[in-house]
């Protein structure tokens, strides 16, 4: 009986419909339904235009003003969008069903309920009266007085109440004269829109527009505010343009009450080969210095798609004070050279190449100009590697770079270095010799009187390199042991140096890299003279399941049978026999549990070289324990404590104490709370670090408000913790 009126139903209000000369495209579902209730499965549609009408009873007037009434449960459905009420009405004048009680409509990313709704067939659109409305794709809901949606996904409502908070809580709402909600570009605008927190009005537009999900959108963004001792109060008001969907910027007025306004913009842009960034931060008066200040950023990268390669990197600053002054950060502030370069570079299977010209600004006033690094104008770099037919793998790297600063010998710089390798590799263990042959020569300007001005070197290498790779079942655990030796000796001849100059070449310091490296020094300006042997041994505990390194552990040191007689200026000859012994190990055996140990330590009295170690724990994303110890002889001695760790429901204690054991004094140190309901946060930091490379203090406290799904308000704290305590993350959970 049902399904029959539902037939008839339909074929009345076709009828009705025909004698209007408005042709409607109805169709009925026939199907007994199991329940009263109206929002069953829909049934697939032949024309996804066309509506299906479904009705309990029918009623229906023919004439000159013909009318049908359905009662009984009413469903229409078009395409993925649902409305159902208790009655509705027809009015093929306005071609429009008026429903009325219990109203409801559904469509993949909005549910609604009011009193009355109007469905105009034909243009798609439908209005309600007294509704609570929810957005599926933004956990937003809310109620409005009138709300009115179109087949485009375009909501709008007349006076609207807003939040993502659950319906039990409205922490923060936001009420407007009305607001439109694109949902399909995630974009709300609002007019006479007030924002409150806890009943308390915090801010008030006229006009606002907003995003209702990760869509981007033109606008002023939530402003910043913060203090900091050397600079005062500060506040920063960013506007972003969303110029299209591949290029945007932001600008960024900046006051500092200790300094003065402060403007910053930054442009990004991003097409199918290209994509960089251009910044400038503009300060036209420092109160404090009486001086305008600045700070230039491009950087941009090219792929051609045919190998070739470019990349830019050119960084400008008024002064060498304008990070300490201005940066933000002891990392910021403790640079000392800015990189200028720009190259292009080619990579196929075999080979590469590599062409650029670089330059530095030096902003450490504490190097002085024979110090400052040279420039490269220009470097052209060049690796290849070839097999033959009978197993020799035939290298070559080459260099042409002419090397340029005000101060000191200046010229170009010309190196070679073929070789010849034998790869022998079977499952367990693997055997390399090579040969190489190492040629340089320079010409050079700017030398003293009586100096030569045309260099050359040439020194043969050659090398043994070869290791084990052995393993073992582990009780039947699932994991798996591994005992991984590994041997390198190498020959250099000695070969006088000390007429060449030193453009780039510096004594790295020893790790486990360095280990198996032939040459001891880093550039090509020296040659390191030896006959050495370098071992260590790796062992590892893996997941046979997975893959995962649970364990690695690796020691390795170097023999000598020769003193090293090639030195770098200044420097002394060598005569130990051996090198520091160097130690790593990283624990990832229990789930929550991460651990880091490198040592560097050598025999006899010498003590402890370098050690390093980092312990974490972090049984939840909001327990997070960090503990970190470095040394270095002569130079640092550092302790850092970090952590996240709930004191409460909803309350973090946050922080970072960061302290050197060598002057005594703590080097940056922040605590704070951080508070999480269901749709907001807040987080409260107070900072006090150096900020200048002299050792000058600065303190800060921070404030931000976060209106989850909406906004946050205040400073940008949650940049600190993320930068200082290792693990944590910005999203409030």
């Amino acid at each position: 009986m049902y399904s029959k009126t539902l037939i008839s139903a339909c074929l009345l209000l076709t009828a009705v419909n025909a004698a209007a000369a408005e042709p409607l495209s109805c169709q009925t579902a026939l199907y007994e339904p199991v329940s009263g209730d109206p929002f069953l499965p829909p049934t697939p549609l032949a024309n996804p235009d066309s509506i299906q009408l479904e009705a309990g009873s029918f009623e229906a007037q023919l004439g000159a003003s013909p009318t049908a009434i359905m009662t009984g449960g009413v469903v229409l459905r078009r395409g993925d969008k649902l409305a159902g009420a208790e009655t509705a009405r027809y009015d093929p004048e306005q071609k429009a069903l008026h429903l009325e009680g219990g109203v409801r409509y559904e469509d993949p990313g909005t549910q609604i309920k009011s009193r009355s709704a109007e469905f105009g067939y034909v243009s798609g659109r439908i209005r309600f009266e007294g509704a609570e409305f929810s957005m599926s794709s933004s956990n937003s809901r809310g109620v409005a007085d009138a709300l009115e949606i179109n087949q485009n996904g375009l909501l709008t409502l007349d006076g609207v109440k807003y939040t993502t908070c659950p319906p039990d809580s409205e922490d923060w709402l936001m009420q407007g004269e009305s607001i439109e909600l694109d949902t399909n570009l995630g974009v709300g605008t609002a007019r006479g829109m007030k924002l409150q927190f806890k009943g308390v009005p915090i801010l008030y537009a006229p006009y606002l527009s907003f995003p209702i999900g990760d869509a981007r959108k033109s606008g002023v963004l939530t402003p910043e505010i913060g203090s900091s001792g050397r600079s005062g109060n500060e506040i920063r008001v960013p506007w972003y343009w969303n110029i299209a969907p591949n290029y945007d910027a932001t600008i960024t007025p900046r006051l500092l009450t200790n300094r003065g306004m402060q403007i910053a913009a930054e442009f990004r842009y991003l097409s199918e080969r290209n994509e960089g960034i251009v910044a400038a931060d503009y300060l036209p008066d420092d109160d404090i210095i009486n001086a305008a200040r600045h700070q230039l950023r491009f950087e941009h990268r090219t792929l051609f798609g045919n190998g070739w390669r470019n990349q830019i990197d050119l960084r400008d600053v008024s002064d060498s004070q304008y990070y300490e002054d201005l940066g933000g950060s002891l990392s910021l502030s403790s640079t000392t050279h800015l990189n200028r370069s720009v190259q292009f570079d080619y990579y196929s299977p075999n080979f590469s190449v590599l062409g650029q010209v670089q330059d530095y600004q030096t902003i450490d006033d504490a190097i002085t100009p024979d110090q400052e690094p040279y420039r490269r104008l220009p470097q052209i770099l060049f690796k290849g590697g070839w097999k033959t037919p009978v197993g020799l793998r035939f290298g070559m790297g080459a260099e042409l770079v002419n090397f340029d600063r005000d101060v000191g010998v200046t010229g170009w710089r010309v190196n070679a270095a073929p070789k010849l390798e034998l790869p022998i590799s079977r499952p367990g263990w693997f055997i390399t010799p090579a040969i190489e042959f190492d040629y340089t020569q320079y010409k050079l300007s700017n030398t003293l009187p009586g100096e030569a001005d045309d260099l050359e070197r040439s020194v043969p290498i050659s090398s043994l390199d070869m290791g084990l790779v052995l393993e073992r079942s582990m009780n039947n655990s699932g994991r798996i042991q591994t005992i991984e030796p590994r041997i390198l000796y190498v020959n250099i001849p000695f070969r006088d140096q000390d007429g060449l100059p030193v453009f780039d070449t510096i004594t790295p310091d020893i790790n486990l890299v360095q280990l198996y490296r032939k040459n001891r020094y880093l550039g090509v300006d020296r040659i390191g003279d030896t006959e050495q042997m370098s071992f260590g041994i790796t062992s590892r505990i893996l997941d046979v399941s997975t893959g995962r390194e649970l364990m690695t552990a690796t020691i390795g040191q170097t023999r000598y049978y020769d003193d090293r007689r090639v030195t770098l200026p200044g420097a002394t000859t060598e005569t130990t026999e051996t090198s520091d012994y160097i130690a790593q190990l990283r624990f990832l055996l229990f789930k929550n549990v991460n651990f880091d140990f490198g040592h560097q330590w050598g025999t006899g009295a010498s003590g402890t070289t370098k050690s390093e170690a980092r312990l974490q724990y972090r049984p939840a994303n909001n327990k997070i324990l960090n503990f970190a110890y470095r040394f270095r002889r002569d130079s640092l001695e550092q302790g850092d404590v970090s952590w996240v760790w709930p004191v409460g429901r909803h309350w973090n204690f946050v922080g970072r104490y960061n302290y050197s054991f060598r002057d005594r004094e703590v080097l940056e140190q922040f605590f704070g709370l951080e508070y999480e309901s269901c749709c907001w946060g807040l987080r409260l930091v107070s900072r006090r670090h150096i900020s200048t490379r002299d050792g000058t203090r600065d303190s800060s406290f921070g404030l931000q408000l976060v209106l989850k799904g909406m906004t946050s308000v205040g400073t940008a704290a949650d940049k600190l913790l993320e930068r200082g305590i290792l693990g944590y993350s910005a999203d409030l959970r």
